[in-house]
């Protein structure tokens, strides 16, 4: 089976369902908060890792060889298709003020990012390419700096609520 057919859940999910749940929450999904420094160089490290992803994956097919690897890859794999069900559900859902912190929200402040990383890793297992393991590490990395720009723009948009939010709520898991 071909990588491809990997992502058509992914996209279902990740562009279907949220336009489906609003508008407004594909809109609010697709803002990147302005990013300074070095956050400018990992955005577009984020962006091209991210298309790398996508069309690696689709010259790759899923490889059943070794069950015990498929079957983990497939486990990871179905997880995060499931936690970005849910974090999406959650994510169109915000409070009056517009601060996500219901759901997977009450557990990690980046619930769609952490459901991207087990998707992605997933993939790695499934097609069990270490050149896609490492475009997925670099994405995974380049993320981390995508979250400290959106941390920061939380904390001046929503201020002493967003806060208290994060002195309880991890970053990831």
């Amino acid at each position: 089976m071909s990588g491809f057919f990997l992502l058509i859940p992914f996209f279902l999910i990740r562009f279907g369902l949220l336009s489906h749940l609003g508008r407004g929450a594909v809109k609010r999904a697709a803002y990147f908060p302005p990013v300074a420094g070095n956050e400018k160089t990992a955005y577009w490290i984020y962006q091209t890792s991210n298309v790398a992803i996508f069309v690696y994956l689709c010259f790759l097919t899923v490889n059943m060889d070794f069950f015990s690897l498929f079957a983990a890859g497939a486990a990871v794999y179905i997880l995060g298709l499931l936690f970005c069900v849910i974090s999406m559900i959650n994510y169109a859902s915000p409070s009056v003020s517009g601060l996500n912190s219901s759901g997977l929200y009450r557990f990690s402040r980046n619930p769609m990012y952490v459901s991207y990383f087990l998707f992605f890793s997933g993939c790695v297992l499934l097609t069990k390419s270490l050149l896609l393991g490492g475009i997925v590490l670099v994405f995974i990395i380049s993320t981390h700096w995508i979250i400290l720009s959106e941390e920061r723009w939380c904390s001046e948009k929503f201020g002493e609520s967003y806060e208290q939010y994060r002195k309880k709520v991890r970053r990831y898991l």
